[in-house]
C-alpha cells in the first residue's frame, strides 16, 4: 500500500506539471497559430483591396459610359437610321457590359444586381424609343427620343447603381 501511496506522490504532481506544460504549449501554439492567420489575412487584403477599388471604378466608369447623355454623344454621327443607331446602341451597351462582367467578384451581390438592372433598363428604354419612332426616322431623332423619355423618368436606375456603388466604396473603404 505504501508503494501505491509513494506513486501517487510522484504520479501526481508529474501528471500537473505535465498538464501545466500542455496548456502552455497549447497557448504558445493557439496564439502563433492566430498570428500566422493573420499575416496571410494581411497579405490577402493588400492583394485583394486594389482589385476590388479597380473593379468599382472600373463598374462607375461603365454606369457613366452608358448614361444616356455620355452613350448617344459619344456614339452619334447623324449618319444613321434609327434601327441602325439602335443596333450600335445596344451592341455599345452590351460590348461594356461583358467587358466588365468580371468586376462582379469584388462587388456585393446587391450592387451587381442593380449594375444588371440599370443596364437592363437602358436596352429597354432604347428599345422603346426606337420603336416609338416611324421607320424613316434617323439616329437625331432616336437621340432626341432617348433623351425624352430620360427626362421623363421619375428615377433613373443608372444613376442609382452608381449611387450605391459608390456608398459601397465608401464602406469598404
Amino acid at each position: 500500500m505504501e508503494v501505491v501511496i509513494e506513486f501517487g506522490k510522484l504520479l501526481i504532481p508529474a501528471a500537473v506539471v505535465l498538464y501545466a506544460m500542455y496548456l502552455v504549449v497549447k497557448s504558445f501554439l493557439d496564439k502563433e497559430l492566430e498570428k500566422q492567420r493573420m499575416e496571410i489575412r494581411n497579405r490577402s487584403i493588400e492583394t485583394v483591396l486594389p482589385n476590388r477599388l479597380h473593379a468599382y471604378e472600373r463598374v462607375c466608369l461603365f454606369l457613366e459610359r452608358i448614361t444616356p447623355n455620355n452613350l448617344v454623344i459619344r456614339l452619334n454621327n447623324g449618319q444613321y437610321t434609327a434601327r441602325e443607331f439602335q443596333q450600335i446602341l445596344l451592341n455599345e451597351i452590351r460590348e461594356e457590359y461583358n467587358h466588365n462582367v468580371s468586376q462582379q467578384l469584388y462587388m456585393s451581390e446587391e450592387a451587381w444586381e442593380l449594375v444588371k438592372s440599370a443596364k437592363e433598363d437602358l436596352i429597354m428604354m432604347v428599345n422603346e424609343a426606337t420603336n416609338r419612332l416611324p421607320e424613316k426616322a434617323t439616329s437625331i431623332d432616336l437621340a432626341k427620343q432617348i433623351f425624352e423619355m430620360a427626362v421623363e423618368k421619375d428615377f433613373d436606375p443608372i444613376q442609382h447603381a452608381l449611387t450605391q456603388v459608390k456608398n459601397e466604396i465608401r464602406q469598404t473603404f
